[in-house]
């Protein structure tokens, strides 16, 4: 009697073994934003700087009145956060440039959230500073700099041959939507922008602050000063010439990012290099990041301004909800 209790015992242990590995296993692998709960949970967040500041005050906002929702944000461009999100790192991803057809077919899932633009910058104490605000530059000009590098020298740029000092170039060395939509805006991609390549929104400012010859392009919050609404130090968001009329008109001359954001929401800022942000998921998200998603889309879209965002229309709000249908 014993021995057939020992082994009834057995085989029940190792029925249960065979139930339990299974579901174990199961819990190990599923996604982040699938069994979380919807008051409890961790939200992971990478990729694009030019949303980064924004999802910052977001993730703090959201987190005040979900005390048990806990949201990790980590900038690295465009290119890292759709990657991390593909692959299953993050949960969110922030891409700052259209999400193209190869990543909708491996199961991205696009949601666009706010608007900003790039701004081309210059050094402050730039030689022919006054020439730039003054007359502006023409896309064609940037392009001829830029990509067709027909254009090497300050004098060019402002019709003045007898100024020869070269222009320093500084372009982004990861893949990142800021100098995709810089280079659409110019009439190529990012692979055929000319340059000193430095990593990341912050490298590209810092360069241009330190070289005196030094021309480079940002977004909006890391070309203007989030305290003051000027630029930032060291640095000018010089006048795009758009109707090329050889002079930087008044709409054009966005010495502020007061005026910067009012010509991005009017449309006088051309689009590209104005363009929309993204929050990309694998698949449609579900619980705890579907509800942070959806209060983005709300509630959340009244810290844009603050933040020095341009609000999506009540159009484009109801078409980005009309997602999750």
């Amino acid at each position: 009697m014993k021995i057939l209790k020992i082994r009834r015992m057995v085989f029940t242990s190792l029925i249960l073994m065979l139930i339990l590995i299974p579901v174990m296993s199961a819990c190990q692998q599923a996604p982040a934003n699938q069994g979380a709960t919807r008051s409890e949970a961790k939200i992971s967040v990478s990729g694009a700087f030019a949303l980064y500041p924004m999802m910052i005050k977001w993730a703090e906002e959201y987190q005040k009145i979900n005390p048990g929702i806990k949201i990790d944000v980590s900038a690295g461009g465009a290119g890292k956060g759709m990657t991390d999100t593909l692959s299953g790192m993050v949960d969110i991803g922030m891409v700052s440039r259209d999400i193209k057809t190869e990543e909708v077919n491996q199961g991205a899932f696009g949601i666009a959230v706010t608007k900003d633009a790039v701004f081309p910058t210059v050094n402050e104490k730039n030689p022919v500073l006054q020439d730039l605000m003054r007359i502006g530059v023409t896309k064609d000009i940037f392009a001829g700099i830029f990509i067709k590098k027909g254009i090497t020298t300050w004098g060019q740029v402002v019709g003045k041959p007898e100024v020869t000092d070269a222009i320093h170039i500084y372009t982004r060395s990861d893949a990142c939507g800021a100098a995709e939509v810089w280079a659409a805006f110019l009439g190529g991609k990012q692979e055929n922008l000319t340059g000193i390549g430095v990593s990341g929104d912050p490298g590209i400012s810092e360069a241009v602050s330190k070289d005196a010859l030094g021309l480079g392009y940002n977004n909006l919050n890391y070309a203007f000063d989030a305290d003051t609404g000027k630029p930032v130090k060291g640095i000018m968001a010089i006048p795009i010439d758009v109707n090329g009329n050889g002079k930087a008109d008044e709409t054009e001359l966005l010495d502020t990012k007061e005026k910067a954001v009012q010509a991005i929401a009017n449309g006088q800022y051309p689009s590209p290099p104005a363009r929309l942000l993204y929050l990309v998921t694998k698949g449609q998200p579900s619980s705890a990041v579907l509800d942070f998603i959806l209060w983005i889309l709300g509630d959340g879209q009244k810290y844009e301004g603050e933040v020095g965002y341009i609000n999506l229309t009540e159009t484009q709000l109801a078409d980005q909800k009309a997602k999750f249908k």
